[in-house]
């Protein structure tokens, strides 16, 4: 079966949609957005002032915590600051464990380390934490922290396994993938190198299933504990990865291919969001390489799938990959190793087929789940391999559920260096489509792996050169996205960073552009156990904030907490700085009398 039979696969899944046109969005849809933006100016003067944040002021940052939880964290944080200690942490957990028992090593777990980070060990145990930090103005985003224990042989043996295509094992289809999104044993075990964000193996399909419903329990959940919930999914966890490394091969060489195109007519080095070819000009090109003949293109390029400009841009040439059009039964880009034409499209067996429609039906299950319950749900960003089949699964769903305001949010990596093209394409696709756009920041969870891959199989490196130009990226996103908002009061972003600078950067933003926390259009979020120096004077000030709450029985959650303890080794700086804040902090109540604080 053919890739091309994927699209309306996906379409009767997900959504569909109407033609895509290079028209600015509809009166209507403007004057739903204008009418948003004059109801939000008028109710301004009724507004309160916004209190100013002070993420030094230890006695507010720290109100809703008791002394001994200010102890354990200095602990914790001390512990995580030695390399030693670090590089032999999971022996000394098992000699723990061999010398303690298990009793006994649950409870020394939930004292330090799993009490930190975890919020408990099922739905129930978690609720008091909830409902305290929503009284300090903190919501929950519920992440079942469970991951299965493999060895890196184990890890590897199934990722071969679930990346490579019938074809490609008896040995056709290989050569038609570009390195990058084929898979590739020395970088079998997705985990290696990777610290802040959990990972998924494939095993089955009744495995895929198992996510699905655990994320069906978050969602719920979360549409229990508050009435503005978040929950997060991955789609690694609900299918075949196969299908997203043949899914990211099609879109990125399609996409490459409209910017030779643009280097040909001589529009090259354009940002990607003002790029566009001249029409008459591509036809010519399509009959010079010989993917069709000009009797054939005539129907390619109409007034109903592009205008009357003349002209395409990157997103109606993405437009054009559409099982419904006929250009996609050409579809043939140049290998630039050969020189010759080859299919853009791969094949599917049936069973690959049957395994990447449960895909989309599991996403499909899951996004209806989080509308019927009011929970917005948030796609987390993966490797570069799979991200562009993910966003553009994402978009599909966008498309459908994000209609009246804001349910799915695709999230963006701001340590890459094709961010900031792809921030700004799909807000623009937002526009046009009239739908409501919601992102979530994040400077990105894989960067060491992602440099070892690329050097080791030879492809560019798709990081940004500099932490210092990650932070430029992120905070050029961040500016772009917060300007639509002030212009367009259905779309949202989360600032999900534990970087007090770029969150004195986002409130600067707001109160320039005049975005009221009240609007509930700019959210925060951070790791449980991390940065409540930041979380909570926000919560308090008004501003909407939600930490990620893991929950898990003790043993099954240590891949995690492994995580959260080298992940604070790798940003000692923002450690050191929360470090020296919970002493000050525990420094005062002893000056004053109040060590024995319980919060109210």
């Amino acid at each position: 079966m053919s890739l091309r039979r994927a699209f309306p696969v996906l379409r009767s899944a997900l959504s569909r949609r109407a033609p895509l046109s290079t028209a600015p969005a509809t009166r209507e849809q403007h004057a739903a957005g204008l009418e948003a933006v004059r109801g939000r100016g008028a109710a301004e003067d009724a507004r309160p002032p916004v209190p100013a944040v002070d993420f030094g002021n230890t006695q507010e940052a720290y109100r809703s915590r008791r002394s001994w939880e200010l102890v354990r964290s200095l602990l914790v944080l001390r512990l995580c600051a030695s390399p030693a200690l670090l590089a032999r942490h999971e022996q000394l957990l098992r000699l723990a464990r061999r010398l303690l028992g298990q009793r006994l090593f649950d409870r020394l777990m939930k004292m330090t380390f799993y009490g930190q980070f975890v919020a408990g060990e099922d739905q129930e145990s978690i609720r008091p934490l909830i409902q305290h930090n929503r009284a300090f103005g903190v919501g929950s985003i519920l992440d079942y922290g469970v991951e299965e224990d493999l060895t890196p042989e184990e890890a590897e043996r199934e990722e071969m396994e679930s990346c490579t295509s019938a074809s490609e094992r008896d040995g056709h289809g290989t050569s038609k993938r570009e390195k990058q999104f084929q898979a590739h044993r020395a970088f079998g075990d997705r985990r290696d190198g990777v610290v802040s964000t959990r990972t998924y193996f494939y095993a089955s399909e009744a495995k895929c299933d198992s996510h699905m419903e655990t994320f069906l329990r978050c969602i719920e959940a979360s549409g229990g504990a508050s009435e503005d919930g978040f929950s997060a999914i991955k789609l690694t966890a609900l299918g075949r990865p196969q299908f997203l490394l043949q899914f990211s091969d099609v879109l990125t060489k399609w996409r490459r291919f409209f910017h030779q195109m643009a280097a040909e007519q001589g529009k090259a080095g354009l940002a990607a969001v003002d790029t566009k070819l001249e029409v008459a000009a591509l036809q010519e090109s399509v009959v010079k390489m010989g993917i069709a003949s000009r009797m054939e293109i005539e129907n390619w390029f109409t007034v109903e799938t592009l205008g009357v400009s003349g002209t395409l841009d990157l997103l109606d040439w993405g437009s054009l990959i559409d099982s419904r059009t006929e250009l996609s039964r050409h579809l043939v880009v140049p290998n630039m190793q050969t020189g010759q034409l080859e299919p853009l499209l791969s094949r599917f067996t049936e069973e690959e087929e049957r395994q990447m429609t449960r895909m989309l039906q599991r996403m499909d299950v899951l996004a209806k789940k989080a509308s019927e319950v009011g929970v917005r749900l948030m796609v987390d960003a993966e490797q570069t391999y799979f991200q562009p089949a993910i966003s553009r699964l994402t978009l599909e769903m966008q498309r459908r559920f994000n209609v009246e305001r804001p349910l799915i949010f695709n999230t963006y990596q701001c340590y890459l260096k094709d961010t900031y093209d792809n921030v700004t394409l799909d807000v623009e696709l937002a526009r046009r489509e009239g739908w409501c756009f919601g992102a979530k920041l994040v400077r990105g969870a894989y960067m060491a792996q992602e440099r070892a891959r690329a050097l080791e199989i030879g492809y560019e490196d798709p990081i940004n050169p500099t932490y210092e130009a990650t932070n430029a990226m992120y905070h050029r996103c961040l500016n772009y996205v917060l300007e639509e908002l002030k212009h367009n009061a259905r779309a949202a972003v989360m600032v999900a960073s534990h970087n007090e600078d770029t969150v004195r950067f986002t409130l600067c933003r707001m109160e320039e552009l005049g975005l009221h926390p009240a609007d509930c259009q700019v959210y925060f979020g951070q790791l449980l156990g991390m940065c409540d120096q930041i979380s909570f004077p926000l919560g308090q000030a008004g501003y909407p904030v939600y930490k990620y709450v893991p929950y898990g029985p003790v043993m099954e959650v240590l891949p995690y907490l492994s995580r959260r303890a080298l992940e604070n080794s790798g940003v000692m700086k923002g450690a050191q700085r929360e470090w020296q804040l919970l002493w000050q902090e525990l420094k005062r109540r002893l000056r004053t009398g109040s060590l024995f604080h319980r919060p109210a």
